[in-house]
């Protein structure tokens, strides 16, 4: 629907030149040394070295499903070829150089990095599936990442979404040169994953009886039951699509808020034992896990077996947030763990239960990463903190300058469940504000109030799309683009090569793309309220 009403006012196409200068997100270092071009037939040639195996591929199905064109292939870069990957180890991780001129096309890197530059040549391309002959602008990219850390996080609890929807999403955060796909699994609506030591998991807590009508406290309920669950096969199937188009994926398991769904299954995990349903409302629960019960952490660590052999990620997401202790006030096993442990609160109960679930995932070889709130009671944690609450600056300052790496997600700026303009015909209107397109590029990662010595502990920064309004892929990709490209832009672009009114401009041919990818966005944010 949106896109072909924005069909309508597109600009004219750029010019060859002005089409070298369109990348998003915008790299490091680009020249234009002439005005000209190179044609690349249709029956190009595509020559590369056997570690840049998923960066040819990709390159020759994107051709395919977007132009019908099949590039040739030859298995080595010394090869005389159209287009030639070259794999170059005295590159760093992640950085290539793409160069074109009238001996044709060259991208030249790391094994990641080629990949990238991959990404920028696909941006050269034309943005319609019709045409008569593809004009390579000369030109000469040198480029590199920012950050190490380049996140976007679905929810799947609240909605659930296809194995193909997810690996769609995949291909777009390849497309932006996103590295880490933050996979939000389980929550008090729903557990999403198939854990075989625990079947009820999926068997009861991937499935609620009803949903919430309207904007929180609702106008009533549907009565329709709900849900879905990823099997381990599928799990499986989609950390190696991730892997061919080197995103990690970062599991979330919550504890010890956010459980409801978990204890509906297993209701010895909660503090009262009984009455427990997964959730039809959103919001948060006080039901939540019991932190005095031993067999609370046998469950956890036969949970983080399954899930650290069904991913490779370097990271376990362990949740953290919005964690209620009033059912800790009144359980009896509750208040021994903190007599037995010395400790002095309820609030601490929770530094319990991250240092003991911590020293289990290191075992693992692993670590982890929390939400802000972690450090509310306990700094003594090695988690990475992801700061989200408002600006993300309080949690931001208290995690680096305790030495915490540290993963801005701003509230106030990356969540892309917020309404894009007040205008916009979204449940989330009154849920958290407006994030315009501007406020999503204008974010700066690096706060300057970080004391001096300490902005090494910015590693990155997430995008989050919570799914409590979003019922269905298109509304998702609705609020992801185009704040999406904008976000981009501030995780990979040096600090210094962002400009808003540029942004913009090269803004009017990735809307071509997304037209092309058959991305749902809306029109009315082209004028970037």
């Amino acid at each position: 629907m949106y896109r072909s009403l924005f069909v309508l006012f597109l600009p004219i196409v750029f010019g060859i030149t002005a089409g070298a200068q369109s990348i998003i997100p915008v790299p490091a270092e680009i020249s234009i040394p002439k005005d000209a071009s190179f044609t690349l037939s249709r029956s190009a040639t595509l020559a590369y070295d056997k570690p840049l195996q998923h960066a040819a591929n990709f390159l020759n199905n994107y051709c395919k499903e977007m132009y019908g064109l099949n590039l040739i292939p030859r298995f080595s870069s010394r090869s005389a070829a159209m287009i030639r990957l070259v794999h170059n180890r005295h590159y760093k991780p992640e950085c290539y150089k793409l160069e074109i001129t009238g001996k044709g096309v060259l991208i030249e890197g790391s094994e990641t990095g080629v990949f990238y530059g991959v990404q920028s040549l696909l941006q050269l391309l034309p943005t319609e599936k019709a045409f008569e002959k593809i004009s390579l602008p000369y030109v000469v990219i040198n480029d590199k990442p920012r950050f190490a850390y380049r996140g976007l996080m679905l929810d799947v609890s609240r909605h659930f979404f296809t194995v193909d929807f997810i690996k769609k999403m995949l291909d777009y955060m390849a497309y932006h040169k996103l590295n880490r796909f933050h996979w939000h699994l389980c929550d008090d609506q729903g557990w999403r994953l198939e854990i075989k030591a625990f079947p009820l998991l999926t068997q009861i807590g991937a499935w609620r009886d009803g949903t919430i009508i309207g904007l929180y406290p609702g106008t009533g309920n549907d009565g329709k039951r709900y849900g879905g669950f990823y099997t381990q096969d599928e799990i499986r199937e989609v950390v190696k699509y991730a892997a061919e188009r080197y995103i990690t994926v970062v599991p979330e398991m919550e504890m010890p808020g956010h459980c409801l769904a978990a204890l509906s299954a297993y209701p010895y995990l909660g503090c009262r034992g009984t009455g427990y349903q997964v959730s039809q409302i959103w919001g948060v629960s006080k039901d939540v896990l019991c932190v005095g019960n031993d067999s609370v952490f046998s469950f956890l660590e036969k949970v983080i077996d399954e899930v650290v052999d069904l991913f490779p990620s370097k990271f376990l997401h362990i949740g953290g947030d919005e964690c209620p202790r009033d059912r800790w006030k009144e359980c009896p096993k509750c208040q021994a763990r903190i007599r037995s442990e010395g400790l002095p609160n309820e609030a601490a109960l929770q530094s319990y239960l991250v240092n003991r679930i911590e020293k289990y995932v290191e075992s693992k070889g692993r670590k982890i990463i929390a939400w802000d709130e972690t450090l509310d009671e306990d700094v003594n944690t090695k988690a990475y903190i992801m700061s989200w609450r408002g600006d993300g600056s309080n949690g931001c300052l208290k995690a680096t300058s305790t030495n915490h790496f540290t993963i801005m997600t701003p509230s106030y700026g990356f969540y892309f469940d917020y309404p894009q303009h007040a205008k916009e015909d979204s449940l989330a209107a009154n849920w958290g504000g407006v994030t315009s397109v501007s406020k999503t590029y204008h974010i700066e990662p690096v706060l300057p109030q970080i004391a001096p010595g300490k902005e090494q502990f910015v590693i990155g920064a997430q995008a989050n799309v919570w799914t409590e309004y979003m019922s269905n892929p298109r509304k998702v990709e609705y609020m992801l683009f185009p704040r999406l490209s904008a976000m981009s832009e501030v995780v990979w672009s040096p600090k210094g090569k962002r400009n808003w009114d540029d942004f913009k401009r090269r803004m009017n041919t990735q809307f071509k793309r997304y037209v092309l990818w058959d991305a749902n966005f809306n029109p009315a944010d082209v004028d970037f309220p």
